[in-house]
């Protein structure tokens, strides 16, 4: 079995000139979540390694169509659409099992002298990150993606106009081992590929929609895990593709559908100790003051920071009263009716954040809950009493935005966001989905044809 998972620069090198290895991708996430970037040949790589690759910059100011809309400040026609670099991450560098001979680096991007552009998703996650360690904290995190599978081809669907679509089950496979048997070659084909590529998936199981699956992802450090997150997101696909199928992480594909969402696992741990410092044993329910706070922040500043977490106009559709994705800023120990559920015990005691889509970019939804926490833990929030019943009916709960626009609303009037992100990231982020909001607005749906062709 030919060499897979994470290599050193050095081991590259030795791969490529035994031609184990003659394509290297380099990869950069935009806003949108997808990654960007170049597949070069082993043989020019290791010319450019040092240097990385130069790409437009437009990439980190367009659209999911591409496009390229008026209001980023720092990118722009007036501007010139320049270049930036997509500067490797050695810590990312892996040969890729399901790609014959291929190497994948993710990379940040960085301008011409060198500096971070503070827009690119990674360095905002970075950014927090780094503000967590000056705490004393390293963050611990990871994703439970949802999805759908499609029997139709990427190609198929698009041609059907994404109706009638063939799913790959026909009853609610909720934990089902037999109904997720049906599709165990290419679910095992994940699990499988994505170990050998170190990024340890620990299990797969059945949702609560037909042709729903999740699949989890082992815990690692907050900028680890959001690395894992894309690269799982986008192998996926690629392995959908090459097996004729595919796969949709959209928030709410149909909406007879359950959505699909991206509950998302935090703790903190002492860099000093390397304790779980969301853990006190002499606190009720094992909470610590830290934690306590660390979730009132959270809470807090949710609505403002929704965009973050939901950035398109399909992210809100999946929020429906009683269907598994919460409506309401509310928290209770192992309670998925809450927004916020909090598991584990001892040194696994964390947050379980349910309100992220499957949709979401992993580096914008991780930085938005960070920087929430650690606002909490700075000014000593009081954490509100957990609902011990239904969060969806909790009298005097506040409600996540129930729109993209209201979510811009709250976004946009935020000083808390302005303070934590800074200027120039809270603006870029605010216009993209302006942006995001117009399209749709301007856009004639079929819905609209079916209920006011004739009748109007």
């Amino acid at each position: 079995m030919a060499e897979a998972g994470k290599v050193t620069l050095d081991r590259l090198k030795e791969l490529i000139e035994a031609g184990e290895v003659d394509t290297v991708a380099v990869g950069f996430c935009d806003m949108q979540g997808r990654l960007m970037g170049k597949r070069f040949t082993g043989e020019h790589f290791l010319r450019i390694a040092d240097e990385g690759s130069h790409f437009c910059d437009y990439l980190l100011g367009t659209d999911m169509e591409m496009t390229t809309p008026q209001g980023f400040s720092v990118v722009g026609w007036e501007k010139g659409y320049g270049d930036w670099t997509a500067k490797p991450d050695w810590n990312t560098l892996r040969v890729i099992p399901w790609l014959e001979k291929t190497a994948c680096v993710l990379a940040d991007v960085v301008d011409e002298g060198g500096k971070p552009v503070s827009v690119a998703p990674r360095s905002v996650l970075k950014r927090q990150v780094g503000r967590a360690a000056a705490m004393g904290f390293e963050v611990m995190m990871a994703s439970e993606l949802e999805f759908y599978l499609v029997r139709d081809s990427y190609e198929e669907a698009f041609r059907k106009g994404y109706a009638g679509l063939e799913l790959g089950g026909h009853y609610n496979e909720d934990y089902h081992l037999l109904q997720g048997m049906r599709n165990e070659g290419l679910y095992r084909l994940f699990r499988e590929q994505f170990s050998r590529a170190d990024i340890p998936i620990e299990c797969t199981k059945g949702e609560a929609g037909i042709a729903q699956h999740e699949i989890n992802v082992r815990y690692a450090d907050a900028l680890e895990s959001a690395d894992r997150h894309v690269l799982l997101k986008h192998g996926m696909k690629e392995m959908a593709i090459q097996s004729g199928v595919s796969v949709t992480f959209m928030a709410k594909p149909d909406h007879s559908w359950t959505g699909s969402s991206c509950h998302i696992h935090l703790s903190l741990r002492d860099r000093k100790t390397g304790r779980n410092a969301f853990y006190d044993p002499a606190e009720e329910g094992g909470m610590s003051k830290t934690m306590r706070r660390f979730l009132a922040g959270v809470m807090r500043h949710m609505r403002e920071t929704a965009l973050l977490f939901a950035p398109n106009v399909n992210s809100y559709k999946r929020y429906i009263t009683e269907s598994w994705a919460p409506t309401h800023i509310v928290w209770g120990w192992d309670n998925r009716t809450c927004g916020l559920r909090i598991v584990g015990s001892g040194e696994s005691l964390r947050i379980e954040n349910r309100f992220p889509g499957a949709d979401t970019n992993p580096y914008l939804a991780y930085a938005a809950m960070i920087a929430s926490g650690l606002e909490g833990i700075v000014n000593g929030y009081e954490l509100e009493e957990p609902c011990d019943g239904n969060g969806y009916a909790r009298p005097g709960s506040e409600s996540l935005p129930t729109s993209l626009a209201e979510a811009i609303e709250a976004f946009a009037g935020s000083a808390f966001v302005r303070k934590a992100f800074g200027e120039t990231v809270s603006d870029h982020y605010l216009n993209a989905a302006r942006v995001e909001q117009r399209v749709y607005d301007q856009t004639v749906t079929d819905w609209e044809k079916q209920r006011y062709f004739e009748r109007i």
